[in-house]
């Protein structure tokens, strides 16, 4: 059995410039503090000295060909000996030498110890060690998101210095091959509802010289983005469409019965404005549902009693059922308006009275239809996760 109680793991990628100074500093760490631990370096297809400057300083050297952040770290972990992982870039940005209060919040309990780096979670950002966008845009607006979507209990989301324990990593099965690796971690336990700590670190200028930073501010900005909404079915989905749906009712509130407003008169063509409305927002809202199913089903997010409970009442047969009926009176709509073309002999209708007819059913017609195999759908999905 491996007496080695912490692992640290670098991923890199033509890191020469840096790998040697950030291995030393880990190993340095873990020995004054007398923690019992390896350095791996994940080694992404480096094509300088990199292997073998992290080798001469004292790291296990872990070649993974599958290309990509997430990919690195996670060949990198899966060769961790260590009841504890502790990660971090190895562009000298981060200092391995303060990863002790990591392991120590890792002793107290906790399953996840990040890193924050920003001023605001106690940490501190030196002189170019920091674009301005990611500094006073990015980094704070998405790590406010994060706290606000999922309850994470972060203020510096990008953080790549972190610390977890391996098997409460193993829990998470991540699936993120790419940046968004680091970010997945930090949804996830929220959404498991794990413990979760912040420690303040320095963040230093980037050490290397002979390549940029393998970021990219908007490309990996709106790939975050990208990521939350995917995440949260709520803020893609749901209130987008509950909105609509609200929006939709009002418009025909107002338009079915041609109010006027002061000068302003609300007809048919706000009808159909309303209608689009409706079909889209109660399109968004099964998309919701999916969304959220799929994830559970595919172990994305913990069960959620509400979902459940709303699931109980409104079954299939139930939702089927509602579907019919709307379809059905959709098409009684529709047939009183081709029975009032009928009574002119097929000629001239008056579009305002007629309309009034055709929006609502067309519209019923076609909500119902997207419910009836709306609900098929959802049936499917929790089959697949009865299995």
């Amino acid at each position: 059995m491996s007496d080695v109680e912490v692992s640290v793991v670098m991923p890199c990628l033509d890191e020469a410039d840096t790998i040697g100074s950030c291995v030393s500093k880990a190993m340095r760490a873990l020995e004054q503090a007398k923690i019992s631990g390896e350095v791996i370096v994940a080694d992404n297809g480096s094509t300088d000295r990199s292997r073998e400057i992290a080798a001469a300083a004292g790291a296990r050297v872990v070649p993974v060909d599958a290309k990509g952040y997430g990919n690195a770290l996670m060949g990198g972990i899966a060769a961790a000996r260590g009841r504890f992982v502790v990660m971090g870039d190895a562009d000298d940005s981060y200092d391995f030498g303060e990863l002790a209060p990591f392991v120590t919040r890792l002793r107290e309990g906790y399953d996840l110890v990040q890193g924050c780096r920003l001023p605001s979670g106690g940490g501190r950002v030196l002189p170019g060690a920091m674009p301005f966008l990611h500094r006073w845009w990015g980094n704070p607006m998405f790590s406010l998101f994060a706290r606000a979507w999922f309850h994470a209990p972060v203020h510096d989301i990008y953080c790549g210095m972190r610390a977890f324990r391996r098997d409460f990593y193993e829990s998470l099965d991540q699936r993120c091959t790419g940046m968004e690796f680091a970010t997945e971690m930090i949804i996830k336990a929220s959404l498991y509802q794990a413990k979760i700590a912040e420690v303040p670190i320095s963040l230093h200028p980037d050490g290397r010289r002979s390549h940029p930073p393998h970021l990219r501010t908007f490309r990996d900005g709106w790939r975050t983005l990208r990521f939350f909404m995917m995440y949260s079915p709520r803020w893609l989905f749901l209130f987008p469409g509950s909105f609509l749906l609200l929006l939709g009712t009002l418009g025909y509130a107002l338009a079915l019965p041609g109010t006027t407003i002061g000068r302003v008169h609300i007809d048919v063509h706000t009808l159909l404005f309303a209608s689009l409305a409706l079909l889209c927002g109660h399109q968004a809202i099964l998309f919701a549902f999916f969304t959220k199913t799929f994830a559970i089903s595919e172990g994305l997010h913990p069960p959620d009693p509400r979902l459940e409970r709303i699931m109980e009442r409104f079954s299939l047969e139930s939702g089927v059922a509602l579907g019919l009926l709307a379809i059905a009176v959709g098409l009684v709509l529709l047939g009183g308006a081709v029975d009032q073309w009928l009574r002119v002999d097929f000629g001239n209708l008056e579009y305002r009275h007629t309309m009034r007819w055709v929006i609502p059913g067309a519209t019923l017609t076609a909500l119902g239809l997207q419910s009836f195999l709306g609900s098929f759908f959802v049936g499917i999905l929790r089959m697949q996760r009865r299995r």
